[in-house]
């Protein structure tokens, strides 16, 4: 029995030693969430047709690029995270999760940029999901937007870190390299994203769209 426990944390120390192995993990352990709150989600047409709608308007604000960071430093859209947060708030949580969720397939499939698995999740699905968490605080929404927002960046910073790390400068670390990468590009689009939610009649487009009918969020 000794050896048997003995045994078994050696491979659990072995398993939590990789950096892949728990982002692995973790990004599985969200993706297996997602989905388990996704099969709760009851669609009628109404809802599947306006999350079509911000679908193809948030692809369409993606395509619009204001600014190109050079090296590989990503780009700012013209807002393209606003139908998103505007599902979220108006249906709540799962549906903005799953509005994320599917932008990023769509991201994935017109552009892609893949070089493993596991880079793919946090580059694509995992970060425009993240978006989607605005919809906690919609009494707040600036702030929602920001924690969205940031969240993305956390997801894009790790794949930063852990998958394309090698390409940092010579003398520069990872770390500091996915930093300078990815932050610019999400930080300006989190303030175009704040300056047109706090421009744009949000709270009556709100309270057109939300059901009279009780849905599941």
């Amino acid at each position: 029995m000794t050896n048997f426990l003995a045994t078994l944390l050696e491979n659990i120390k072995t398993l939590f030693s990789s950096p892949l192995t728990l982002l692995t993990l973790l990004a599985c352990g969200i993706l297996l969430i997602a989905f388990i709150k996704f099969k709760s989600i009851k669609f009628n047409a109404q809802l599947m047709a306006r999350i079509g709608l911000a679908l193809a308007l948030a692809i369409i604000l993606d395509m619009i690029k204001l600014y190109t960071f050079p090296n590989g430093g990503g780009s700012v859209s013209l807002g393209s995270m606003i139908p998103i947060f505007i599902i979220s708030y108006a249906y709540g949580p799962s549906f903005g999760i799953f509005t994320g969720f599917l932008f990023g397939l769509l991201k994935l499939m017109i552009n892609p940029y893949i070089l493993s698995p596991i880079q793919v999740l946090f580059d694509y699905p995992l970060p425009f999901m993240a978006v989607g968490i605005a919809a906690f605080f919609k009494d707040k929404k600036l702030i929602g937007a920001t924690v969205g927002m940031f969240l993305r960046f956390v997801c894009h910073f790790i794949s930063g870190v852990v998958f394309f790390g090698e390409y940092a400068p010579a003398g520069m670390s990872p770390i500091i390299y996915s930093l300078v990468v990815n932050g610019p590009a999400v930080g300006v689009e989190l303030l175009i994203c704040l300056v047109i939610l706090a421009l744009m009649p949000l709270n009556q487009i709100l309270k057109t769209l939300r059901p009279s009918s009780n849905i599941n969020i």
